[in-house]
């Protein structure tokens, strides 16, 4: 696997950013959808799905077996195998968009439009480049194993965020 990539953040008014990851994975789009679209695929390396109907406009509910955090929502974008977005309390909008590369490679453009101060930004940095790192270990048959998470990486990813500046 590639490493992730660190993320690009930018203003969007007074206390609110928007967070833009670009990760490139070695999986078809079609085995990648689950993961972010199931209550298995979720728990296996972000949270558990509480409520997930896989609909537009349907409810969600999320708990990060991580912190404990759990927010609630409704999913504002799907389009099957392609976008799926979930705005939530919390966390805001948060978006999936699968891109095809040639039938065996998929880039996700990720955007996360939330409010915050600039710690909580480089907090949700750190923590958004920790789970998709915990994706590609999903994706290659190692879900997260969540009793023996510990904050070490996350650490490790915010410190390089928090040197790394605004973007």
């Amino acid at each position: 696997m590639s490493p992730v990539s660190h993320a690009t953040s930018e203003p969007r008014g007074e206390g609110r950013w928007l967070l833009r990851f670009e990760v490139h994975v070695p999986y078809a789009y079609e085995s990648l959808w689950p993961f972010l679209t199931t209550g298995d695929g979720l728990r296996s390396w972000l949270a558990a799905a509480d409520v997930l109907e896989r609909r537009l406009g349907g409810a969600v509910t999320l708990r990060w077996l991580n912190s404990g955090t759990t927010v609630s929502g409704e999913v504002t974008a799907w389009d099957t195998e392609r976008v799926v977005e979930y705005t939530v309390s919390e966390h805001g909008r948060i978006r999936f968009h699968l891109e095809p590369v040639g039938t065996d490679s998929t880039v996700i453009r990720f955007l996360n439009e939330r409010a915050g101060s600039d710690a909580e930004r480089l907090d949700c940095l750190a923590g958004w480049h920790d789970h998709f790192e915990m994706l590609e270990d999903a994706l290659a048959g190692h879900p997260a194993d969540w009793p023996s998470w510990t904050d070490t990486r996350w650490s490790e990813l915010r410190a390089s965020y928090a040197s790394f500046g605004r973007s």
